[in-house]
């Protein structure tokens, strides 16, 4: 019997995309995929270890952004040797694409990029399942020009992923009319929680947000069909070097997607 694909299992069975926002250290990066990968077994849950070598939208120029493509993509490859899983990470220049494409499962690209065709072009020609984030400045309809510039290079590995809309005063919502129009693509959708909680430059020269309503968007996302879920996590978020506000504890993190697979129809 064929082997099922990464993208098969994507499709057909819940899954979930979680790690912590940027590569901090090998030890960091080591702990968090130990770990959620014990949570997600015990959850019959496919998991996708995702941690960023480089967070290019920082507020501040002075933000700590990452180890960089190359140290980044080393302890990806090291993630996916030690514990077997497949691993995703963003994007932002077209030369990304071919380099990142040697090491991850899945390339995404990061919401205000969603619209840069050239970017979504070289990520499609990889042959790798291509994640795109809905920008905040689209509606969920909007996202089907995004769709068809992936189509454009017959990869048909797509998966799209709600992180809210831009409301003014540093903040998101999360409209679910948005969700259920990509969710009629056919495409596998994911939410990504925590992502949807922030405050985009809401503490001077960095984001801020409030991980207290991730739980819930978890549950309504669950509740109209999505069958992916995006938690950053940390085991310590007020440590963290990015996005610490809007993550899930690691040691909160199976109670809470035990209560979002309760809402799950």
């Amino acid at each position: 019997m064929e082997t099922e694909t990464l993208y098969q299992k994507l499709c057909s069975k819940v899954f979930l995309i979680s790690g912590p926002c940027v590569i901090e250290n090998e030890d960091n990066v080591f702990e968090i995929a130990e770990a959620v990968q014990k949570i997600a077994e015990r959850l019959n849950m496919t998991y996708v270890f995702k941690a960023s070598f480089d967070k290019a939208n920082r507020t501040s120029v002075e933000a700590y952004r990452g180890p960089g493509i190359e140290k980044g993509l080393r302890i990806l490859e090291k993630v996916k040797q030690r514990f077997g899983l497949p691993v995703t990470t963003d994007i932002h220049e077209t030369w990304h694409a071919k380099a990142v494409a040697e090491v991850v499962d899945i390339i995404q690209i990061p919401a205000f990029l969603a619209r840069q065709t050239d970017l979504l072009l070289a990520s499609g020609e990889t042959g790798r399942i291509v994640n795109v984030k809905k920008a905040q400045f689209l509606t969920g309809r909007d996202m089907v020009n995004v769709v068809r510039k992936l189509e454009h290079t017959q990869n048909k590995q797509i998966m799209l992923t709600e992180r809210g809309t831009s409301f003014g005063n540093n903040n998101l919502v999360v409209d679910f009319r948005n969700v259920v129009d990509m969710l009629a693509f056919g495409y596998p959708l994911v939410m990504d929680v925590t992502h949807s909680v922030q405050k985009p430059g809401g503490d001077g020269t960095k984001s801020s947000g409030d991980n207290r309503y991730a739980p819930y968007l978890a549950q309504a996302a669950a509740a109209v069909g999505v069958r992916g879920f995006f938690f950053e996590t940390h085991p310590d978020p007020s440590k963290a070097l990015s996005d610490g506000p809007n993550m899930i504890p690691l040691d909160k993190l199976e109670s809470v997607l035990r209560n979002t697979l309760k809402h799950c129809i």
